[in-house]
């Protein structure tokens, strides 16, 4: 009866050194936060000190934006678009046109910023933005790949009015995991770039 049990102790433990020598350790795959993202609803934005509205996000929050690189901002109507449950922000700058020569740096400039993140990003698609009757015209920068800021815009009406925007996330970029996020903002840029409307 001793015999016995010892040669089942026996048996045992070298069944399981054996199933320990063939055991490889597998790391388990990166998991992402689970992200709860607000319900979709939309509200009219009215800045008395902006010339123009649009349709803002229920669940943001709208930021004056006062300084501009540590002097103070150019203009009254510099706002963010924050949505703090996403670690998103869309920064807005508006600029009064001038005259020609204004509205063509301006245009450059919108251009420049938005091909300073091709050293990052895969590709850039321009996506024009022509509403004659609203008088808006731009070009929205879907921007794709590691970059900073994934989505950008210009809106104008070519004669007074200059608004660039561009979208932002307090995160480490990581297009993989960002993407169901960034699908979800691109959507609020969209609804400002369509229902965005010129004061008188």
């Amino acid at each position: 009866m001793a015999f016995s049990r010892f040669l089942i102790s026996v048996c045992f433990f070298s069944l399981l050194f054996t199933a320990c020598e063939d055991y490889v350790p597998v790391p388990k795959p990166r998991a992402f936060p689970r992200v709860i993202y607000p319900e979709k609803a939309y509200e009219p934005f009215h800045q008395t000190d902006c010339n123009f509205t649009f349709d803002a996000p229920k669940y943001a929050v709208i930021e004056r934006d006062t300084t501009f690189f540590g002097d103070k901002a150019r203009s009254d109507c510099w706002f963010n678009i924050a949505v703090p449950q996403l670690n998103a922000k869309i920064y807005c700058s508006y600029y009064p046109i001038t005259g020609r020569s204004r509205f063509d740096e301006l245009v450059q400039d919108a251009f420049t910023m938005a091909q300073k993140h091709n050293i990052k990003a895969s590709y850039i698609e321009e996506i024009p933005v022509h509403r004659d009757a609203d008088r808006v015209h731009g070009i929205v920068f879907a921007i794709e790949g590691a970059a900073a800021s994934s989505y950008q815009f210009f809106l104008t009406d070519s004669t007074d009015n200059f608004l660039r925007g561009a979208l932002y996330f307090n995160t480490q970029t990581r297009p993989d995991s960002l993407a169901p996020v960034l699908a979800f903002m691109r959507q609020d840029v969209n609804r400002l770039v369509e229902t965005l409307r010129w004061g008188k």
